[in-house]
């Protein structure tokens, strides 16, 4: 369910209450047995509101495009509880990617991202440790607004050559929340005992 459906259906609550105590405000313990009996039925409807029967969370639905240059099936979550689905290098010839080298690679993909989400690409981790293959930007970030093809900025942090093949599995994407920060101008912020600390100034051990 969206947070929008979410918000719609704790407002019906709250307004469904607030008549009800509008009815029997007169008898005061017959209103709190209600109340509790509403409150565990509300909080029994919420919990299945957010939780599907597998006990995970529901999916969100995320328009995809397939360029014209795409080639195969649409990508797909390898588990039912996978946080990553794999996308796909879309090349029309093989790329070999020399120690310390990035090649921007195509995936022929657009998506819409629904608002209050983003789309972070990731490393697949077989290959980063079989190959030494990562992202230079790990993990890019594709905005909710962004319309244009996913492609993915790999290096070869490895000691030798990688061949990228067409159709080789080049990276994992998650959709992931976010919130936007709401500055607030300061002359001075809140002391910690940390204080203007960094760069190891925790120690190593």
């Amino acid at each position: 369910m969206e947070m929008n459906q979410l918000k719609r259906s704790v407002a019906e609550f709250v307004k469904g209450l607030e008549t009800f105590v509008e009815k029997n405000l007169g008898d005061r313990s017959q209103l709190e047995e209600n109340l509790r009996h509403v409150a565990k039925t509300f909080e029994k409807t919420l919990s299945e509101t957010v939780w599907n029967r597998k006990g995970a969370f529901e999916n969100v639905p995320v328009k995809v495009q397939k360029l014209a240059h795409f080639k195969g099936d649409l990508p797909k979550y390898q588990s039912s509880l996978a946080s990553g689905f794999d996308v796909r290098a879309q090349l029309n010839e093989s790329i070999t990617v020399s120690p310390g080298q990035r090649v921007l690679v195509p995936t022929a993909l657009s998506f819409e991202i629904p608002p209050g989400y983003e789309i972070q690409a990731r490393a697949r981790s077989g290959w980063a440790i079989k190959s030494g293959m990562g992202l230079v930007n790990a993990p890019g970030t594709i905005d909710a607004d962004y319309r244009g093809e996913v492609k993915i900025i790999l290096i070869n942090f490895g000691q030798e050559p990688v061949t990228i093949q067409d159709q080789d599995r080049i990276a994992q994407l998650v959709l992931c929340p976010v919130v936007q920060a709401e500055f607030v101008e300061m002359d001075t912020l809140g002391e910690t005992d940390r204080g203007a600390g960094g760069f190891g100034s925790t120690g190593h051990s």
